[in-house]
């Protein structure tokens, strides 16, 4: 379920009005939901069997078994006979298994034999690793739990009584009461029992990017769609503001977004990471779909053998195909995920790997981030700046009765007074309504009854906000009306308060007739201001090394706060991030898009921003050609982790955070995500290096079997042994996942660029017919082969095996092989395995049987000669790639 909600956070409009449009495919949901968005709430509780109380546990527990956990059928693990097929499918076991069919067919069986143990090796190891990593990172991803809060009776029969607790998502089962606020997942479709200023974000469904307001009430309109319904709220989607309750009615794969997951799952939007390895897959089938007809026409024509130059084709497709790919790839990419969860980074799509490390901005929000992440409140003041324990009482009061997202300041509050203390507040004071915060007012207020039916409004927020909606003052020793002159002092002490860290927030109230009516916004009016309390969030001590660290890893790190700029810049003064100039939110407002971009490139800092704007900020520097990475873990982070490359998140985030990112970071902290960063970049080191490796030998290949073909008058290897030769070399480079990875490599952000990647090609892979033709001329005349095909045969596969397999050391890094750079102990053993073995296969029986014949000894010595200038040849003009391209 997890997964698919994530899926749905990224897919773009077209994909999410698809699935809208399959809503009349969803079965009986509609008429279900339809039902109950019709019935009053009391009704709707009885039609599900529940109460407002909620479900006591045993009968929580009965239903769980009854219906199943709350999850998506489509989205669970398969057994391990399902991953090892999947990992069977793909263009280049089908091309394999073909070329296999065309030689059983052709009667060569020995050759299908070794294809089938080439595509059984490269699935076989890809699964067992795979498998293996992923059992264990699915172990370590269940670390990270999306929740929601639930009633259930502990022998209460009113629902103020019964028991709030949080249950994992899975756990929801119909009939329970799930408590709904800013943040949250809504986790599973649901008819709404009350709700107050609530606003759901439906565009996962329905493509519609405005938020829809939901009522509790029962509906009387006909829907054209069940989104449509102003009742009932769905699976995956998520709450902005304000706050509600409702009775589950489906989980799982009877959900309305259960019914199109499996349609949209299947739509899945490819990255970056997946058009690079898409396109080097196609480009090397390309090649093999030009050089295999070619090597046939020509060893046709010359030696007159059609069917044995058909089959000596086959075998040279097969040798040119990449067919250890998908299990590098995949192999890489799950041991990186295992590498980074050790250093508490959990990576909830592997593919996000690539990205993480090909990051060149990360952009933050400062709180938790630059600072601590624990806020204390330090100051409660009057207008006038003075100590008020009457301010400190109220914003109490109106901590302690909000039922919306309580954070970090209200909890701050909430620590702030002692228990005799909150005992002796909230006993005289009964809630009956509130008003929720939300990004456009941000304030929120709760109305409280006090005493002989008096009703009192309490606000507190933003100060700018609050003094709009205020008209007088009072403190303990006076009362008046504001002018000009209070807000200019409230500016002032304000802005003293801020160049000292703290963060200000303002207290009002308003005393209200008793009135048997719902409040809103509307009533924040005609306010009382009673003070200030400020808040001290100390900057991390280890924040400036962090800092230090991710420049030195060629990572820009931009600030995206929604605080003022007066607590940013002191900020990231205290821990050494440049603040010079820091851009606010209005200033970009009716920037164009080219000038936000030149802006959003310059700047560093950026305070007072929207969520809209993270994500414009975000967007702009994408089209500058950035990878941008945003670490965020707020309700208004949401559109912004979506707008990234990579979203960054943490466990402790709210649902909808969690469920945009790509990475969850165990510990906020940026020292924890510039590790991952490292890691991701190994990940990325690897994979291009089998890439490289495979390309520009298969490229130098194509020369030395087309020049082969054309000089001798015999093959210049029997299918057989170029089956045998491209087999223990795939075998040599199954232990890639395990390379070491230079630092000069991980110093800097690492991206997909094919166009490196073929100038590489081109310029290495020749080198290595060069020395094949060397190596044709000591053959043939100098052991004087030219009569005698299995002495020539054999000569070249030694050469051909050890030359392939030498050629991954010196590509694998940009240094000298072995001395300034050495592979990981595992690759140095397969290298030293394979090549030994090449060696000894002449002189063994299997040897004979592939048609090889022994060498004669001064070959050996012409082979260490072949061998040395291959490798300096190589070496040097790779050094002077590195020089001129750089690294790739």
């Amino acid at each position: 379920m997890h997964d698919i909600r994530q899926a749905l956070g990224r897919f773009d409009d077209a994909h999410r009005l698809h699935a809208a449009a399959a809503v009349t495919q969803l079965g009986e949901s509609p008429e279900i939901l339809h039902g109950l968005s019709q019935l009053d709430a009391d009704a709707a509780l009885t039609k599900l069997s529940s109460a407002a109380a909620g479900l006591e546990p045993e009968e929580a527990a009965e239903r769980l078994r009854l219906h199943g956990p709350n999850d998506l059928a489509r989205v669970r693990r398969h057994g391990a006979l399902r991953e090892l097929v999947g990992r069977s499918v793909n263009p280049l076991n089908g091309l394999l298994l073909s070329l296999a069919a065309v030689s059983v067919y052709l009667g060569d069986r020995r050759a299908a034999a070794v294809i089938v143990v080439m595509v059984v090796l490269s699935v076989g190891l890809g699964f067992l690793q795979e498998h293996r990593s992923s059992k264990a990172a699915d172990a370590l991803r269940r670390m990270v739990r999306t929740t929601a809060t639930v009633r259930r009776r502990t022998g209460a029969a009113d629902a103020d009584a019964a028991g709030h607790v949080e249950v994992p998502i899975e756990d929801v089962v119909p009939g329970d009461i799930v408590l709904l606020s800013a943040g949250d997942m809504v986790p599973a479709d649901l008819r709404l029992l009350s709700a107050k200023d609530l606003f759901v974000n439906q565009s996962a469904l329905t493509g519609e990017s405005m938020p829809v307001e939901k009522f509790a009430h029962a509906a009387t309109d006909a829907a054209q769609t069940p989104f449509d319904l102003s009742n009932i709220c769905f699976t995956g989607t998520s709450v902005l503001s304000g706050i509600g309750c409702g009775v589950v009615a489906l989980t799982g794969p009877r959900t309305a977004f259960g019914h199109v997951a499996g349609m949209i799952a299947a739509q899945r939007v490819l990255t970056s990471f997946d058009r690079g390895i898409t396109r080097f897959t196609w480009m090397m089938i390309g090649l093999i779909a030009v050089m295999v007809p070619l090597v046939f026409f020509i060893n046709g024509l010359t030696k007159g053998n059609w069917f044995e130059a058909l089959l000596f084709a086959v075998a040279v497709a097969v040798g040119l195909t990449p067919e250890m790919l998908p299990m590098i790839v995949t192999v890489n990419l799950a041991k990186g995920a295992i590498e980074m969860a050790k250093k508490r980074v959990i990576v909830k799509r592997l593919d996000s790997i690539q990205n993480f490390g090909a990051m060149d901005v990360l952009c933050t929000d400062k709180t938790g981030t630059l600072t601590q992440d624990r806020i204390i409140l330090k100051r409660h003041l009057d207008v006038h700046g003075d100590e008020s324990g009457r301010v400190l009482e109220y914003a109490y009061l109106n901590s302690l009765h909000q039922s919306g997202l309580k954070n970090l300041l209200d909890v701050a509050v909430l620590q702030h007074v002692e228990m005799e203390e909150r005992l002796r507040i909230s006993g005289e004071y009964r809630k009956i309504d509130e008003m929720p915060f939300d990004f456009e007012r941000r304030r929120m207020s709760v109305v409280l009854s006090r005493g002989h039916g008096e009703r009192l409004l309490i606000c507190k927020g933003a100060v700018e906000e609050v003094f709009a909606v205020c008209t007088r003052y009072a403190t303990d020793a006076e009362e008046g009306s504001l002018d000009a002159s209070h807000f200019a002092d409230a500016q002032r002490t304000t802005a003293e308060l801020n160049a000292d860290g703290f963060r200000v927030v303002a207290v009002a109230c308003r005393s209200l007739p008793e009135e048997s009516r719902p409040y809103s916004a509307a009533d924040e009016q005609d306010l009382t201001l009673l003070g200030y309390i400020a808040f001290l969030d100390p900057p991390k001590e280890t924040c400036a090394a962090a800092l230090a660290a991710l420049a030195a890893s060629g990572v820009q790190v931009k600030i995206l706060t929604g605080d003022n700029d007066i607590v940013t810049r002191k900020i990231c003064h205290e821990v050494g991030h440049a603040a010079d100039r820091i851009v606010l939110g209005r200033d970009i407002e009716s920037l164009s898009p080219h000038a936000l971009e030149a802006l959003a490139e310059g700047a560093s800092v950026f305070a007072k921003v929207s969520p809209a704007q993270k994500a414009a900020i975000i967007d702009a520097l994408r089209r500058r050609g950035h990878v941008v990475g945003f670490l965020g873990d707020g309700i208004n982070d949401g559109p912004a982790l979506k707008a990234a490359d990579v979203g960054v998140s943490v466990d402790g985030a709210v649902d909808i955070a969690k469920e945009s990112a790509d990475i969850i970071l165990l510990e906020k902290s940026l020292a924890v995500l510039n590790e991952g960063v490292l890691e991701g970049r190994k990940v990325f080191g690897n994979i291009t290096k089998y890439i490289k490796m495979g390309a520009s030998s298969n490229f130098g290949n194509m020369f030395s079997v087309l020049g082969a073909s054309i000089i001798l008058p015999f093959l210049p290897m029997a299918p057989i042994q170029v089956l045998t030769n491209n087999l223990l070399y795939g075998f040599s480079q199954a232990a890639i996942p395990t390379d070491n990875v230079d630092e000069d490599y991980l110093a800097m952000p690492r991206r997909w660029d094919i166009g490196t990647i073929f100038k590489f090609v081109v310029l290495i892979g020749p080198i290595s017919s060069v020395f094949d033709y060397v190596t044709y001329f000591m053959m043939l005349h100098v052991f004087h082969a030219w009569g005698n095909a299995p002495l020539f045969q054999t000569g070249w596969f030694v050469e051909s095996l050890m030359s392939q397999t030498l050629i991954i050391h010196i590509i694998r890094t940009a240094k000298v092989p072995f001395i300034e750079s050495r592979a990981s102990a595992a690759l140095i053993a397969t290298s030293l395995a394979i090549a030994a073995f090449g060696m000894v296969l002449p002189y063994l029986s299997p040897g004979a049987l592939l048609g090889f014949v022994p060498l004669p000894g001064a070959y050996w010595a012409g082979l260490f000669a072949i061998l040395a200038g291959y490798a300096l040849s190589t070496h040097f003009l790779k050094r002077w790639f590195v020089r001129r391209f750089g690294l790739s």
